[in-house]
């Protein structure tokens, strides 16, 4: 395994620069294709939420993999190499299962803890399975992450310390208020239909708002959101769907807006808010959970007006406090980690196992023949039983040795036990490489879409 990660997060970057960097869905493919058509890169995945980018590769050279990653990642997200390098972080092997295992269970997020990390991994899984860019590694790496995660959730009570990005951010806004207190009879204003704009409109109709106005680019989204707002059995909130050109009108009604599009310029200008509140006696409160940012940083100068973004998040989450049950999700990591190393590992043997074992066969069947050629009187009776003898003596012999070597090669620095058995029986590299690349292909068939 030679599994490279280059990144920047909100640890690592501020989110000046995170808001430069960020990857639209059209660069991330763009991305891939290029990681796979540089020479150190193997497969590739790439990680982009509001506060990470992050480029996974399976590399053949440590030193060129992260100078071709670290060069891929400022080209595609127009943030010059000069620039980006500074805040660029690189795990390498054992150490990069560590950081995506940790990712996955919350404990590298800006609230420690939180879920929608995984539906974020989920989703670069299956980019990477839709462009054939992820291969064997990171479809074992992601899909084990996406476990990982999900245990660590279901075993220990990180829950209690993680939440939701939208609550840490309702929570900015409520300010020290009880949310549901502070929320309730307000109207609300969601711009986007994606996932987290979604999980903000649930949460405010959860929390008692009086009104929730959904305005999207694609009007059909928008108006699904709704329909799950006001299905039968629900919160019972009020619910409408809007076109982004009523989004103006719309801001001089609301109390509350919460924006989160993939747009790469600004939804909300300072002067678009600035007209809103003109003349406005009520707060405006306004949660941008978008990157780059949706609504203008000026915002925050205006008086009547509380903006909360993720630069202001990011400051937050700095001061909160981290729960008990985070050193137990970093045992389970730690835990799984090894796991994982130890199952590559000992991947990384079984094709050389199964060509020494083609080799065995072989040379049962040619002794075999030749035995017909001077035994000609044989009937199939005997012929069989010594064919089974033969074999039986090969399958004994092999057994011990095989069992111990792919044990040995689970262990750390256990690679070279695959080159010594090619060396010891002399087994022809092109067969072992034919192997692999058939075990590859399978193994790509079967994981594609399994996330």
């Amino acid at each position: 395994m030679s599994l490279l990660v280059v990144g920047l997060s909100h640890r690592s970057a501020p989110v000046s620069v995170l808001e430069r960097a960020s990857l639209s869905a059209d660069a991330r493919a763009k991305l891939l294709h290029d990681t796979l058509a540089a020479e150190p890169a193997a497969e590739g995945a790439v990680l982009a939420t509001c506060n990470r980018i992050e480029l996974y590769a399976d590399v053949d050279k440590f030193h060129a993999g992260v100078a071709e990653l670290s060069t891929l990642l400022a080209q595609h997200s127009g943030v010059g190499l000069e620039e980006l390098t500074p805040y660029l972080y690189v795990h390498y092997e054992d150490r990069a299962v560590h950081h995506l295992f940790s990712v996955a269970c919350g404990l590298d997020s800006m609230v420690v803890g939180e879920g929608q990390i995984l539906g974020q991994i989920k989703d670069a899984l299956a980019l990477g399975q839709d462009l054939h860019t992820a291969g064997r590694l990171l479809n074992d790496l992601f899909q084990q992450a996406l476990r990982v995660g999900k245990r660590a959730h279901s075993e220990t009570g990180i829950d209690r310390a993680g939440q939701s990005l939208v609550t840490f951010g309702l929570e900015q806004l409520a300010r020290g208020t009880d949310v549901d207190a502070w929320a309730r009879g307000k109207r609300a204003l969601v711009i986007g239909a994606g996932s987290m704009s979604s999980l903000a409109a649930a949460t405010l109709a959860r929390a008692g708002v009086a009104e929730i106005v959904v305005a999207n680019r694609t009007a059909a989204r928008a108006e699904r959101l709704v329909e799950i707002l006001t299905e039968p059995g629900g919160t019972g909130v009020a619910a409408r769907a809007v076109e982004m050109v009523a989004v103006g009108d719309e801001l001089t009604r609301a109390d509350v807006v919460v924006s989160c599009t993939g747009a790469t310029g600004l939804v909300l200008t300072g002067e678009a808010v600035e007209a809103a509140t003109a003349g406005r006696e009520k707060p405006l409160h306004l949660l941008d959970l978008a990157m780059p940012r949706d609504i203008d940083a000026a915002a925050h100068r205006m008086p009547g007006v509380r903006l909360v973004d993720i630069e202001s998040l990011a400051e937050a989450s700095a001061d909160a406090p981290m729960a008990g049950d985070v050193d137990q999700v970093r045992a389970i990591v730690s835990d799984e980690v090894a796991a994982f190393g130890a199952a590559q590992r000992a991947a990384h043997i079984t094709p050389t196992v199964v060509a020494l074992r083609a080799m065995a066969a072989e040379v049962v069947a040619g002794e075999i023949a030749r035995l017909e050629g001077r035994l000609p009187g044989l009937d199939d009776k005997q012929r069989a039983e010594i064919t089974q003898t033969v074999r039986r003596v090969v399958d004994k012999l092999l057994h011990a040795p095989t069992v111990r070597v792919k044990q040995l090669a689970g262990e750390p620095g256990g690679a070279g036990y695959a080159d010594a058995l090619r060396t010891l029986f002399d087994l022809d590299p092109e067969t072992v490489a034919s192997v692999s690349r058939a075990d590859r292909n399978d193994g790509d068939v079967k994981n594609r879409g399994r996330v």
